[in-house]
């Protein structure tokens, strides 16, 4: 198949005449055919391999830089941006790069007749996701930052339910324990992972009533709005460009309709600066990136990425702002660890 393709490229023209040297036999002919076919297509699974870890790399790297981006930014420790403005364009960015590929790559799909039962799909998947981040500005009031760290690590188990409920994958009981041991690392982490030398070393967690309740609904949605939008993406017959349109459309959409509705005071780029622009291009990025992922892996590898990225987080936090690693922190990577051998590497 490989070795068809190739000369579907090349030309049979150019490539038949090696079979007519008086050197070869029809079959000798015939064996180096296959044996160039076999070098191509493993060639090509190198490749593939390659390109894929690639990508799993940059977006631990890209979620792991993302805190660390967001302090950078800050003028007198305040955030300067309104937080709906970076997301509309985190949308905006994912559109246009969507559009770009699907001119690029899939411009004979531009005349395909689509029906709204392909589209209609991406908009509530777009709600769930802008209703998620905007859950995630409001619940703040009603809990500290720290609390809300630790345990919004439960929406790994709100994933995984949904996963396996939904998409109907039996994980388990060692897959299971996988999955616990990275909420342990990611509570382990978030209790006290890093430490500044100059601050009290204990940490007070508090929250209300109603921020436990919006917590679990938060973590719910994060894992509804995953799922859901990886079932779109695989049972669909659709390139994954063409739908990635569709959903960066609604998404761009309904957080503009969120960014009105907000009111925010001053202008929608004020506050912004040379790392906002960062911040902005490399969450796109990676979200375009996971869209990849949930296309042609799943989400659970997504929650090994995420999980993943504590140690870039780590690793920028001690370089750029002093911070000390604790015995919490090699806890929660031992943790990973042990999760990545019990679901990939046990047999």
């Amino acid at each position: 198949m490989v070795f068809g393709l190739f000369l579907n490229v090349l030309g049979c023209e150019s490539v038949w005449p090696l079979c007519t040297d008086k050197q070869f036999t029809l079959a000798g002919c015939r064996l180096k055919m296959v044996m160039f076919g076999n070098a191509a297509g493993s060639a090509n699974w190198v490749l593939r391999r390659g390109l894929w870890g690639l990508m799993l790399v940059l977006s631990v790297a890209i979620y792991g830089s993302h805190a660390p981006l967001l302090t950078q930014c800050k003028v007198d420790g305040m955030i300067p941006f309104s937080s709906t403005s970076v997301v509309v364009l985190v949308e905006l960015t994912k559109l246009v790069f969507s559009l770009l590929f699907l001119l690029t790559w899939d411009r004979e799909l531009l005349g395909v007749a689509v029906s709204w039962r392909h589209i209609a799909p991406f908009a509530l998947s777009a709600l769930l996701y802008a209703a998620n981040n905007n859950l995630v500005v409001h619940m703040q009031l009603f809990m500290d930052p720290s609390t809300y760290q630790v345990l919004s690590n439960l929406k790994i188990v709100s994933t995984a339910l949904l996963y396996s409920l939904f998409l109907r994958q039996r994980l388990s009981m060692r897959k299971w324990l996988a999955l616990f041991l990275l909420v342990a690392a990611g509570v382990s982490y978030s209790c006290g992972g890093l430490q500044d030398p100059g601050s009290p070393s204990k940490m007070q967690l508090h929250i209300t009533l109603v921020g436990l309740l919006l917590i679990s609904v938060y973590c719910l949605i994060s894992g509804l709005s995953a799922v859901y939008t990886e079932a779109i993406l695989k049972t669909q017959a659709l390139p994954l460009s063409l739908q990635n349109f569709f959903l960066y459309f609604f998404g761009v959409l309904l957080n503009l309709i969120g960014y009105f509705w907000s009111s925010p005071e001053g202008g929608f780029l004020e506050g912004f600066s040379s790392w906002v622009l960062v911040i902005v291009v490399s969450q796109a990025l990676n979200g375009l990136i996971m869209s990849v992922v949930m296309k042609h892996s799943s989400n659970i590898t997504r929650l090994f990425v995420i999980s993943c990225s504590i140690l870039v987080n780590a690793l920028l936090s001690v370089t750029l702002f002093n911070l000390q690693l604790t015995l919490l922190f090699f806890i929660a990577v031992s943790c990973i660890g042990l999760a990545v051998h019990l679901y990939y590497g046990v047999t």
